[in-house]
């Protein structure tokens, strides 16, 4: 049987991931200034980062319609048996129930990820691992419906001022953070997003205290893949992640990944997330 993925443009994905798994990357609306664009396609993250700086307005994201997915699948299904089709979390948006509509009747199988960014791309990999050895669409469902919650989620942010045009945080609490030079981790917990640990100090410094966190529990990851997801950030910054990151555990395959239209509108520059698998 010949399985094809798809997935919304939330899904941050190298071209290298694309191209590996042939997935077929179907882009929400993006609005900007009255405009209309699609997601990865006529704009991007820097774009964004952009406008933003110079506006008190954040871009708006339009969940992909029933017919913009029927063609998808449509076009999917001339060189496939089935597909399997990955959204963000339906906490964050209607793209799922969308896809839900626009598969009925059709070997389509729509996974609500429970998810976001590369975190959904973790699932998709897992998913053609499985379908590579011969799984069938079904069985691999059910799989990956045990594996939303080992599916470690989360990103450490530098500036809270998007957070607070999308009205995520309040001003107080934007202002006392930047008084304390604080940086939250946001992690992704049942399908949502929740403030974690805050983190105090220089962005480096948090961020080596953000990554000696999340890969201390050596034991309980899996050593198969990890992504390494960021907005934009400097060359030394990266290189000190990359660092960190092979002399905590020998991941297979490590993926570096710039973050798409969606994370970036909601968490500026300079945020960064490691996305691992626990077992």
């Amino acid at each position: 049987m010949k399985i094809r993925f798809s997935a919304d443009s939330t899904c941050d994905m190298t071209p290298e991931f694309i191209a590996r798994y042939q997935v077929k990357v179907i882009p929400l609306s993006v609005e900007l200034d009255g405009k209309f664009y699609k997601d990865g396609l006529d704009i991007t993250p820097d774009d964004i980062i952009s406008r933003v700086n110079q506006s008190a307005a954040l871009p708006k994201t339009s969940a992909i319609n029933v017919d913009e997915y029927r063609q998808a699948f449509d076009e999917l299904l001339k060189d496939a048996d089935a597909v399997l089709h990955f959204d963000i979390s339906s906490e964050f948006s209607s793209c799922w129930q969308n896809a839900c509509i626009a598969a009925e009747g059709l070997p389509v199988y729509c996974i609500d990820s429970r998810n976001l960014s590369t975190g959904i791309a973790m699932l998709l990999a897992e998913a053609a691992d499985r379908a590579e050895a011969g799984m069938a669409p079904e069985a691999i469902v059910s799989e990956l419906k045990e594996l939303y919650d080992k599916v470690d989620v989360s990103f450490i942010v530098d500036r809270l001022d998007y957070l607070y045009k999308g009205g995520r945080c309040s001003m107080v609490a934007m202002l006392g953070a930047n008084v304390l030079h604080l940086r939250p981790c946001i992690e992704v917990t049942d399908g949502k997003m929740v403030v974690g640990k805050k983190y105090r100090g220089t962005y480096e410094r948090c961020l080596r205290q953000y990554l000696t966190d999340r890969l201390k529990d050596r034991e309980a990851l899996s050593e198969k893949r990890v992504f390494l997801t960021h907005t934009g950030l400097a060359p030394s910054a990266l290189e000190t992640i990359r660092a960190i990151v092979a002399e905590a555990i020998p991941f297979a395959e490590v993926y570096e990944v710039r973050a798409g239209c969606s994370i970036t509108s909601h968490c500026g520059e300079n945020t960064f997330g490691i996305i691992l698998l626990r077992k």
